[in-house]
């Protein structure tokens, strides 16, 4: 099928001049030249997985009433269409109906729109001019009567729903595109898993470098930067979220990161690196003892390889999430009067973009209802900290299978001891 990127040619941007008269190359320009030889050249699954995935969501939209789906989360418009882009901070949406896609991106993000994306249309604005962005959409939805969006959406602007709602009817709108799409992509494909499995090798490939540079005097800056390299060499993409650690006092004060502060001997050092392969990540927590640990760290590495064991026991298919968790907790409140946790014992994970690895379409923490199913995926954050002392974080990326959940990365619960 051919794509189209014509179609908001002469109302908004004629060719530009140069000072001397001659024709200047503007992004649509850019955009027929480059797809005459590069069209879907970085897709990044075949175009059959593609194909499954916009079935399933046309599905749900027809069971649900929809006429469209508006996306603007990075990672679900990547979930239908595969596009992606490392630049995420700029508004990019894609319009699903029964019959057509659109893809909708900023001029200096046609290159990826290109190699990236299997869509029927890229309408494109211009970088500097988001009053562009209202007309294409508004006519691609203009026939919708039930519209799904994500109201939750980092990268839904006000300054863009608002308007649309204004010129279609806000009775067209429905703030229910996030649970139709999370209960797509809790369930991950074989491809998805491939993908993991990559990403969580290549974790391991940097928590091993970095634990290998730990020494009094190094800083967490430096460590970090070992495990970073050894993952970009292994075959890393860019990162949803920089490799974190911390050292002594500091591993005990939830999500701080590295910041050129010397290791010293005797100090626990945090690690939590997450590689990435085609936008997949499965995260991994270690943590190292600078020379023989006390016994109070000890005692937290093994709660965290408890709570572990119960959880994976616990995550069979048709457990609420909750239910779960509910166990976990009871184990940690019996032993855990001191430690903090943040009560979330676990997450579900995928393809993501930065400032996050985290999927966000499911969550093993109280008042989750949602039933687990086989093949969903969930990193287990078991970080347990002593406030103003210490933090001792252990843990691995799980897939849910019918006889509960087991680790697909390597992690074997040790406590690493140096020096």
């Amino acid at each position: 099928m051919g794509v189209k990127f014509l179609r908001y040619h002469n109302v908004y941007t004629g060719r530009n001049l140069s000072a001397t008269g001659a024709l200047l190359m503007d992004h649509k320009d850019y955009y027929r030249t480059l797809a005459a030889a590069h069209r879907g050249s970085e897709l990044p699954f075949p175009k059959e997985e593609f194909d499954a995935r916009l079935r399933q969501a046309r599905k749900e939209m027809q069971q649900q009433g929809l006429d469209a789906l508006l996306l603007t989360s990075p990672a679900d418009i990547f979930y239908l269409c595969g596009y992606h882009t490392f630049e995420v901070s700029v508004h990019a949406a894609l319009v699903v109906t029964d019959n057509h896609t659109l893809l909708q991106v900023a001029s200096i993000e046609t290159g990826p729109a290109v190699v990236t994306a299997q869509v029927d249309e890229v309408v494109g604005y211009r970088w500097e001019q988001l009053d562009e962005v209202l007309t294409p959409l508004s006519d691609s939805l203009s026939n919708c009567r039930a519209i799904a969006f994500d109201g939750s959406s980092p990268g839904l602007r006000y300054g863009i729903i608002h308007p649309l709602q204004l010129r279609l009817g806000s009775e067209h709108f429905h703030d229910s595109a996030f649970d139709l799409m999370a209960g797509l992509r809790l369930v991950k494909s074989a491809r998805e898993l491939d993908c993991l499995a990559q990403s969580a090798r290549i974790s391991a490939l940097g928590l091993e470098a970095a634990i290998d540079a730990i020494e009094p005097g190094i800083t967490d800056s430096e460590i970090a930067a070992e495990g970073a390299k050894a993952m970009h060499a292994a075959g890393s993409e860019f990162f949803s979220l920089a490799p974190i650690v911390t050292a002594g006092p500091r591993s005990g004060i939830i999500h701080v990161n590295h910041k050129r502060n010397p290791v010293r001997k005797g100090e626990s050092v945090f690690l939590e690196f997450g590689a990435v392969w085609q936008r997949y990540t499965a995260p991994i927590m270690r943590t190292v003892s600078l020379g023989p640990p006390e016994r109070e760290i000890q005692s937290a590495a093994e709660l965290c390889n408890q709570l572990e064991r119960i959880l994976c026991e616990a995550m069979k298919p048709g457990v609420r999430f909750e239910e779960a968790a509910a166990q976990a907790q009871q184990a940690f409140d019996s032993r855990g009067a001191d430690l903090f946790h943040s009560g979330v014992f676990g997450y579900s994970v995928g393809a993501q973009f930065p400032p996050s690895w985290v999927e966000g379409t499911g969550f093993i923490a109280k008042g989750q209802t949602r039933e687990l199913a086989e093949n969903m995926v969930f990193h287990l954050p078991l970080c347990l900290r002593l406030p103003g002392r210490w933090g001792v974080g252990l843990s691995n990326t799980v897939k849910v299978t019918r006889s509960g959940a087991i680790p697909i990365t390597d992690h074997d619960g040790r406590l690493v001891v140096r020096g």
